[in-house]
């Protein structure tokens, strides 16, 4: 069980953190055992609303890992101890959730730990691939080589993902724009010109009476249709959750037209990249291609990679259980095939992953240079329309007086 305490040192400091337990009497008495004197001692999972909230919004990101990653490296190829290093950055941390952490692991540490297995406590901050990686440079005694392949993985995956994902910020936000607009002219300006035009007397244009039979709706009933949007929002959000609805929001993420072709390209290139890494690192094949199923973040290429896995434990080479599933390119196929009879998958899958690298780059580029233009034609057309199917009818009727 997991303690959070408050305490001073020998030298009277304050200390906060955390130290795993049976009960709260062996927590204390390890506390005692370092030397520290306690105020406060409670179960982690004992906190308000408010903290859990604050947590949440405080979550530890992939930045925060990539750098966490680059200083653990420099630290370990100057030949500081493991203990030290996490005390170290314990101490010059500045993330709130990411210190505590870190303060926990140099607990685990001091009290005989290895750092794999201090880490693999904190799935918030650490997934199986990074423990796995650790894991293995413990074993052949590299962690400052592991340690900087971390931190070259992490900032590739973080750059990919982060230019993926900054592209769909600017449509987005034009998108909430023109909904916002329209909502507001078909609740607000629309319904003060339609007495106009009402009560004018002359025959009004289907056009515009389509445009006035939407804005009525909006005003009498646009509180059921936010009701109805909002109740599909929160079950679509729960079978998300599922293992099928999970599976079917995956498999769309990559049918969608164009935008599916790149997130193909970016699932792809974490793959080559993740295993690459870890053959780098003598991680075994099998266990690489499970820990890459297990953060590749897709459901459809998790059950690809956890297929392949049971393929190669009964025997296949991997380009033959690859070739077995629709969503792996035929030239990724090949390209394994002759990586595994050269003896040289691992530089193959490093050239795969600065291929798809570069291969999202661009489709972001191209994205974004087009999408611009093209929502910012259908915001004026959208709202030129909508006024000139009121304001023609009222140049007629100025017309006709």
């Amino acid at each position: 069980m997991l303690f959070s305490y408050k305490a001073s040192d020998v030298s009277g400091r304050p200390v906060n953190g955390s130290i795993d337990a049976l009960n709260v009497e062996v927590a204390i008495d390890g506390l005692h055992r370092r030397g520290f004197t306690i105020s406060t001692i409670v179960p982690a999972g004992n906190k308000s609303f408010f903290q859990r909230d604050l947590a949440f919004w405080k979550r530890i990101s992939s930045k925060d890992i990539v750098i966490l990653s680059r200083q653990v490296s420099t630290l370990f190829e100057a030949q500081v101890s493991a203990l030290r290093i996490f005390r170290l950055l314990a101490i010059e941390v500045d993330h709130p959730i990411l210190r505590q952490v870190l303060i926990a692991v140099s607990d685990d540490l001091q009290g005989g730990s290895s750092i794999s297995k201090a880490l693999s406590k904190h799935p918030e901050a650490f997934s199986n691939f990074y423990v796995s990686m650790v894991r293995s440079g413990e074993e052949a005694g590299k962690l400052d080589q592991v340690f900087g392949y971390l931190a070259d993985y992490l900032e590739r995956t973080y750059e990919v993902t982060a230019k993926a994902k900054n592209a769909l910020v600017y449509p987005v936000f034009v998108i909430f724009t023109f909904v916002g607009v329209m909502v507001l002219m078909f609740t607000t300006v629309i319904p003060s010109i339609s007495t106009i035009l009402t009560e004018s007397g002359q025959a009004i244009p289907i056009y515009t009476r389509i445009v006035l039979g939407i804005s009525f709706f909006f005003v009498d009933y646009g509180w059921l249709l936010l009701i109805f949007v909002i109740v599909a929002g929160i079950f679509a959000w729960r079978f998300s959750k599922t293992p099928n609805g999970r599976y079917t929001l995956s498999e769309l993420k990559i049918k969608i037209p164009y935008i599916g072709n790149l997130y193909r390209k970016l699932y792809l290139s974490r793959i080559a990249d993740n295993m690459h890494t870890q053959l780098a690192s003598a991680i075994p094949i099998i266990r690489a291609l499970e820990v890459t199923g297990e953060v590749v973040d897709n459901a459809v290429f998790e059950n690809a990679l956890a297929v392949a896995a049971e393929e190669v434990k009964g025997g296949s080479s991997i380009a033959d259980a690859f070739a077995k599933s629709p969503v792996i390119p035929g030239i990724i196929i090949q390209m394994i095939k002759v990586g595994e009879e050269s003896g040289e998958l691992g530089k193959i899958l490093e050239t795969m992953a600065r291929f798809y690298r570069r291969e999202v780059s661009n489709a972001v580029d191209t994205l974004v240079s087009l999408i611009e233009p093209a929502l910012i034609i259908m915001l004026g057309l959208g709202v030129g329309f909508l006024l000139a199917s009121v304001l023609m009818p009222i140049y007629s009727i100025a017309g006709a007086a």
